[in-house]
């Protein structure tokens, strides 16, 4: 199940918290090697301290499987402030009915429980709660950055986003922006793709009017 935390409820789940930035430390710097700043063994960075929300797989046994964050393309969020450089001159993605989603990363450990086309459960789950989470939010769509690896999981995944910008280079990397619906016909396409039945939030879900 998606457990969402944010603001008034980050002293509830310290330990999962603590679980999710040493997760992305494992997948962002030492799996992926991407130049995030590590420290202790946490990977946070400067958007990690402005209240977003997060979206924490939660496994059977209580473990973490996987995680994410959403920001408020109001504010300060990645592509606008770091990624600029794939949008087009004068492109600008700034709308409280869109939100941003980065830092998508599933534990090794959840790696192999697959649905019949091969796409991972956690990441279906995630992706899942992405799209519930924008449906009860009120939102049009969710942004975000990605890298060739994630491209081809959103497609087997079954996500039909309209990408936008141009791809660019970024250290060994070359990310893409996507812009993708949060809707039932999204929604129902994941969880066919993912074997997923019923609703994958759990917990208090009020907060999304706060997150807003």
């Amino acid at each position: 199940m998606i457990a969402l935390v944010h603001g008034k409820n980050n002293d509830c789940h310290t330990k999962l918290l603590d679980n999710m930035f040493q997760l992305r430390a494992k997948v962002f710097a030492d799996r992926l090697g991407w130049d995030v700043n590590v420290k202790n063994g946490f990977e946070r960075d400067r958007f990690d301290d402005i209240n977003p929300l997060y979206l924490l797989s939660i496994g059977s046994q209580g473990q973490l499987n996987g995680s994410l964050r959403l920001l408020p393309t109001t504010g300060p969020n990645m592509l606008t402030d770091v990624f600029s450089k794939i949008l087009d001159k004068g492109d600008e993605v700034r709308s409280p009915l869109i939100w941003e989603s980065s830092r998508f990363c599933v534990s090794d450990n959840a790696g192999a429980e697959r649905s019949d086309n091969r796409l991972n459960y956690t990441t279906g789950e995630l992706l899942a709660g992405l799209c519930e989470v924008g449906m009860k939010a009120g939102l049009q769509s969710i942004v975000t950055v990605y890298d060739a690896r994630i491209k081809r999981v959103v497609r087997i995944a079954g996500c039909s986003g309209i990408e936008i910008g141009t791809p660019t280079k970024f250290g060994k990397v070359t990310a893409y922006a996507g812009l993708f619906p949060t809707d039932e016909v999204m929604l129902s396409s994941i969880k066919d793709a993912a074997g997923i039945t019923g609703s994958v939030l759990s917990g208090d879900t009020t907060m999304l009017q706060v997150a807003a």
